[in-house]
């Protein structure tokens, strides 16, 4: 396909979903669909599409088992791999591989398996689903038929057309691999075909002409005995593209997906937040308001931390910092390679927090806007010292005496962190979203905080002005 395409024109120039039994039919294949859905989060920002679903940090047995016993069909276990290194993330995807297949066999309840991962397609991708696969195989004794990738995200704007991914910057739309997202030090990637990309991260295992494409024309004209035939002949974990502009077309996918999963067809998944919502069938919700949010009896101020460095993140804390009653505070982050130098300034920056969160007035904390380079070669080095530095600002946050009225945290690998470690949360309720894509979680009576509204905001979701605004529509 030519890159060069002209989306705006595609898109306007595709009909919509007029045919009147897509709800009927989604409903009813939905309500034949008893799985039990089971995400597996690399960041916190996954749940950035759902609402009244349940968040769990660990993956013990008795915490998985659990899960399975709830209502909801859908639940999220954080895993945070996104900050691990490869040997982290293959021991603890083939442990909840493992686990969810065992509790499967004792409950007698089938389960759906998904990777949500970036929908700017970093992250520890094949292996997080080869471990997967491998594990649930050998578990099993069946055969995993294919891998279905859907990085399609409505709220932050990425969009897949003809098996190309574009991620909307303003009012362009570009290629992934054209974006900054492409050039991450340790997730980088230069494809922006799915199918191209698909090769490339698998090193040639997996040809991108064998790759299985759903096109917009099958989706828009619901044919979906087609897209049913395409996934039945998928097989020896083969993958499977799906283009997607709208939720709609995801929901005439999910129609022909059930129908191969019933006739034995067995998958995994690697998708962004927008597929969760829609094989979940959770509705649309409006966005929270402070009325929801801040107690009104609170008189503490808020607190913002910001961790990511993406150039997105570094705008919208720029926009941030001209708002009149904020106390801004730059915590050292380079002083990671000087322990005792580190101890310290962790230490004024919590004498600073507790006093100003205290005194009304909401602070926000931001990690030196420079990257610690450590030259070629040194890209493991680096994410260890980044886990360091993350374990830094959660310490910020488990050492505070004072509670604020709210709490955003910016940055995947800096919300996940603050919130297992920092507020000790061990299962959260998903209460909604502030802002397109930006998830709130409430956290459990047994954190360090009970009932704090938590907003995790994405490195690289919003514009420049989105921080801001929702700061000030909630301090």
């Amino acid at each position: 396909m030519n890159q060069t395409i002209n989306v705006k024109e595609y898109i306007n120039s595709l009909n919509n979903h007029e045919d009147s039994s897509l709800k009927q039919q989604w409903e009813e294949a939905y309500a034949s669909f008893q799985h039990k859905i089971v995400v597996l989060d690399d960041d916190p920002t996954g749940v950035q599409t759902v609402h009244d679903v349940a968040v769990y940090t660990d993956w013990e047995k008795d915490t998985i088992h659990k899960a399975f016993q709830e209502d909801n069909q859908m639940f999220f276990i954080l895993t945070n791999s996104r900050s691990f290194s490869e040997q982290q993330t293959a021991d603890v995807h083939q442990t909840i591989a493992e686990r969810v297949e065992s509790i499967s066999n004792q409950t007698n309840i089938p389960y759906m398996l998904i990777s949500r991962g970036d929908s700017t397609l970093r992250g520890h991708y094949p292996l997080e689903t080869d471990t997967l696969r491998n594990a649930i195989e050998d578990r099993s004794h069946s055969s995993v038929d294919g891998e279905i990738l859907i990085p399609f995200f409505k709220e932050g704007g990425r969009f897949t057309i003809e098996g190309v991914h574009y991620v909307k910057s303003g009012s362009d739309y570009i290629p992934a691999g054209e974006t900054e997202f492409a050039k991450d030090r340790t997730f980088g990637f230069q494809s922006s075909d799915l199918r191209s990309y698909v090769e490339e991260k698998t090193k040639g295992a997996y040809a991108g002409e064998d790759v299985t494409t759903i096109t917009l024309e099958s989706l828009r004209a619901m044919d979906i005995d087609t897209i049913h035939s395409q996934l039945q002949k998928v097989s020896g974990f083969g993958k499977v593209v799906v283009d997607a502009l709208t939720e709609e077309d995801l929901q005439v996918f999910s129609i022909a997906l059930i129908r191969s999963i019933q006739a034995g067809k067995q998958f995994l998944f690697r998708t962004a937040a927008s597929f969760t919502k829609v094989i979940g069938n959770i509705s649309s919700k409006p966005l929270l308001t402070k009325e929801q949010l801040v107690h009104k009896h609170s008189n503490h101020g808020g607190l913002i931390i910001v961790g990511s460095h993406v150039n997105k993140t570094t705008e919208q804390l720029n926009e941030l910092k001209k708002l009149e009653d904020l106390h801004v505070i730059e915590f050292d982050s380079h002083l990671v390679l000087d322990k005792k130098a580190l101890e310290k300034e962790v230490e004024r920056v919590i004498k600073e927090v507790d006093e100003t969160i205290q005194s009304g007035l909401s602070t926000v904390v931001y990690t030196r806007r420079e990257r610690l380079d450590l030259g070629e070669g040194k890209e493991e080095e680096e994410l260890k010292l980044s886990v360091d530095i993350s374990k830094a600002v959660t310490n910020i946050v488990r050492s505070l005496t004072s509670q604020p009225k709210y709490m955003i945290a910016k940055g995947g690998i800096t919300s996940s962190d603050i919130g297992t470690h920092g507020l000790g949360v061990t299962r959260a309720n998903v209460m909604g979203q502030v802002a397109p894509g930006i998830p709130v979680w409430q956290t459990d009576e047994e954190s360090k905080f009970p009932n704090l509204p938590y907003i995790i905001f994405p490195g690289n979701v919003g514009d420049r002005s989105t921080l801001k605004n929702i700061v000030q529509s909630i301090s």
